[in-house]
Parts: structure tokens; C-alpha cells; sequence
């Protein structure tokens, strides 16, 4: 039986520490009295957080003001633009790499598109782009809190190693450990998904949610879970590699040692496959090569035949995913992501509509407000939880 946990009194000032630092985010400029009362802390003990956090650079005096004790003391504003983060979207085809501030505001950024490489050459590219992103003189005199990186496939973010990264080809990669050894600063390795639901929650379409899933649909399929406010990340930290959902009997005794079942039918690369397939020996070799998923979705909505049947289908296995994650799940929001939802217009609509009275409660169905950004936007999130001693406290009812 595993013991029970308690908190030692450092733990708990750290608690009331990010939940102030959380308050200021949510709510700049404010008060110290409305911290206490919204937190419900005694009033000193607000103050001498706040000294702390100011002379850290956390939280900076606001133009406003308040009475407190007789005295005049300034509003508190969060000070995003004091620091600076990079994020990385490290994806099989490309990579996206930025800089931004706190607030989520991009100061900089770089892709590298089509790098062609695996394994360590992928790494060296990966450093590449960093050390570029570093030297921009953009940054100023931002403090740099720190580096996220978002890998697509099984990491283990405590120790920061890609356990399986197919579209890299990377398995038991000591990503972090290499980084941290060039660059000199915080490494935060995750998901690339954790992070992209990270960056929806704070900064997108899952504002202010608690609860709620990203399906990102690009060379694979895969999905960020976030449940009471914070990542869920499974026993084996592979929750949400829901590619390999079957979505069919046909699927089973089958092996899938690289791409899932539903990966190969729904994905970018699935979506592709299968008009290739549709379109054999009616299209040259070389025109069916060159399809893409963009390319079925323009030949959608040009009214062509063939590209309608090949979507219909691939909408049915999205259906399926979406109504096993909210007859699972129920969450709040299901954002769809990835290089597929810029045709989320063709696909939100027909997706609810199939699911509509197959499952409880119908899904909240919406597309990413970040797009190419989401997962540099979980690395911020990620980072300033890391540097800040941050804590998210669950009370069981």
C-alpha cells in the first residue's frame, strides 16, 4: 500500500506561492488585499510572498494603487515581458522554434521545414536551431528561464529521455542530458502533445477549462489530456498515443511496431495514403507520390468526387475517436489541432454530427486558436512551472 503524503511547511509556502503567482497571471493589475481575499491567506503572509516574488521578477508594481494599513501601495501586475522562454515543436518533417515571452507573446521564431534526418542528425539540427534562436537579438535583457522542447512520441519528462520517437527515429534518446550538457540553462523534455494541450489551456482554445482533451492530427494522431487542471500523463507515460485506437474489428491481430491503426487511415499521411489508393490507375505515379492530405481537402472543396469519398471516411474513424474520448473522458473541450484542422471547417461539423445521441453528453468540438504555435506555448507553461517551484493542489471531495 503506498504511504500517505504530507507536506512539509515548505511545500506548503510554495502552494501559496503559485497560487498567488496564478492569481496575478489571471487577474493583472490587483491588489494584495484582493489576493488574500481571493486565496483566502492573511494578509501578511500575501505581502511577504510578494516581496519575493517582485525581487525575483516575478510580479512588478502596477500604475494604480491601493490603501493598505494607512499606507498607499501599488497594484501588482505579473511581468511576462521580463522573461523569455524557447520553445521547440520538434516534429518528423519539421521543426518550429520560438521565442516569447510569459504572456505568450512570440518575440521571435524559426522553422526549419522538411529536415529530412533522424536520429543524431536530427539532434544536431535541433541544436542548430536553438543556438540560432539564442543569439537573437531580439531577447534584449529578457531573463531566459529556460528551454521546452516537444518530441512526437513516448518521453519520460523526469529524466527527459524519447523512449520512442518513430517519425525520428530516436528510442532511449538522452535528449535532455545532451542539452543540458550544450546549453546552459533549464531543459524541459515532453510530449509534444502534453505540451500543445499545455499551451491550449492557458493561452487557447481550453482557456479556463479543467478538463480537457487536444487531438492533434498531423503526421500521426495523438492527444493531450488534461484533467483537473493539470497533465495526464498514464502509468507508462504514453496516455493520449490514441493513433493506435482500433477503430474497427478489422484492426485486431495486427501488429503496429511504428504508426497505429488509426494513424494509417486518419492521419496526414493516412489521409494521403488513402487517396492514393482511391486514385490508382487513374493518376501517374509520380502525381499520386506527390499527394498530400492539403491536396485532398482543396479537391473537397473544388466538389470532386473521389475526395469526398476519401474524406466521408476518414471523418467516420475521426467520429469514432472523438466519441470514445468523450464517453471516456467527458471533458469540457475537445480541441482539434495539428497540420489537419486548418481544414477543421470540413471536419467539426460532420464529426458531431455522426456522434450526435451515441454518447452521453455531446462533446464541445472546437479548432486550435494557436495552430503551429501550441506546443511553444505549453513549453512557456512548462518552463515557468519548473523554474517557479510551481504546485497545482487537487482537494478530494
Amino acid at each position: 500500500m503506498r504511504r500517505p503524503y504530507t507536506i512539509t511547511s515548505a511545500e506548503m509556502r510554495a502552494i501559496n506561492r503559485s497560487a498567488i503567482i496564478e492569481v496575478i497571471r489571471l487577474n493583472s493589475p490587483i491588489s494584495r488585499t484582493e489576493i488574500a481575499h481571493r486565496l483566502q491567506l492573511s494578509l501578511p503572509t500575501v505581502m511577504r510572498i510578494i516581496d519575493e516574488l517582485t525581487a525575483e521578477g516575478w510580479v512588478r508594481p502596477h500604475g494604480g494603487s491601493e490603501w493598505s494599513g494607512g499606507r498607499r501601495r501599488s497594484l501588482l501586475s505579473f511581468n511576462a515581458e521580463a522573461h523569455a522562454v524557447i520553445g521547440i515543436d520538434l516534429g518528423g518533417t519539421k521543426m518550429y522554434g520560438a521565442i516569447a515571452d510569459l504572456a505568450g507573446t512570440v518575440i521571435d521564431e524559426l522553422e526549419f521545414t522538411r529536415h529530412g534526418t533522424t536520429g543524431d542528425s536530427t539532434y544536431e539540427r535541433l541544436a542548430e536551431l536553438i543556438q540560432t534562436l539564442l543569439n537573437s537579438d531580439k531577447i534584449g535583457d529578457r531573463h531566459m528561464r529556460g528551454i521546452g522542447v516537444g518530441v512526437p512520441g513516448i518521453t519520460r519528462h523526469r529524466t527527459g529521455v524519447v523512449e520512442w520517437a518513430p517519425s525520428l527515429n530516436w528510442r532511449d534518446y538522452p535528449l535532455c542530458e545532451k542539452l543540458a550538457a550544450r546549453f546552459a540553462l533549464p531543459i524541459m523534455i515532453d510530449n509534444d502533445l502534453n505540451f500543445a494541450a499545455l499551451g491550449e489551456l492557458w493561452f487557447g482554445a481550453g482557456e479556463n477549462a479543467q478538463n480537457m482533451v487536444l487531438i492533434a492530427i498531423g503526421t500521426g494522431i495523438g492527444a493531450g489530456i488534461i484533467i483537473d487542471g493539470s497533465l495526464y500523463r498514464g502509468a507508462n507515460e504514453a496516455a493520449g498515443e490514441v493513433g493506435y485506437l482500433l477503430p474497427g474489428r478489422q484492426f485486431l491481430n495486427t501488429r503496429y511496431d511504428t504508426f497505429g491503426a488509426l494513424e494509417n487511415v486518419a492521419s496526414g499521411t493516412g489521409i494521403a495514403e488513402q487517396a492514393r489508393q482511391f486514385l490508382k490507375g487513374q493518376r501517374d505515379q509520380a502525381t499520386l507520390d506527390a499527394l498530400t492530405s492539403e491536396d485532398v481537402f482543396e479537391a473537397v472543396r473544388r466538389g470532386e468526387a473521389w475526395a469526398r469519398t476519401v474524406l466521408d471516411e476518414v471523418i467516420d474513424y475521426l467520429a469514432i475517436l472523438v466519441g470514445s474520448i468523450s464517453a471516456y473522458l467527458d471533458p469540457e473541450v475537445i480541441v482539434i489541432g495539428g497540420g489537419v484542422a486548418r481544414a477543421a471547417d470540413l471536419l467539426i461539423a460532420p464529426i458531431l454530427k455522426r456522434i450526435e445521441g451515441t454518447v452521453p453528453t455531446p462533446p464541445k468540438l472546437v479548432a486550435s486558436t494557436l495552430g503551429t504555435r501550441a506546443t511553444v506555448s505549453g513549453a512557456i507553461a512548462n518552463v515557468l512551472h519548473n523554474t517557479s517551484d510551481y504546485y497545482v493542489v487537487h482537494k478530494l471531495t
